[in-house]
């Protein structure tokens, strides 16, 4: 098994990525532009999990970087 040198390799970060490319489209181009608070509230989300996976995996140890994935 290869071991993971950058957070971006890991699997679960390249989805979220994804995903928020996907939200932040739809947050500017549906209805959901116009209602600010949960637009907002999406996009801070969805940030927040690309967030805490390299922040975790930047911390270099294994039982903080399960903490942050949690």
């Amino acid at each position: 098994m290869a071991t993971i040198k950058k957070f971006e390799e890991i699997e679960a970060w390249k989805k979220s990525r994804v995903l928020a490319n996907q939200i932040f489209d739809l947050s500017r181009n549906t209805e959901l532009k116009k209602d600010f608070a949960l637009r907002d509230q999406l996009n801070r989300s969805i940030g927040s999990i690309m967030d805490n996976i390299a922040e975790g995996f930047e911390r270099g140890g294994k039982k903080e970087f399960m903490h942050f994935l949690y």
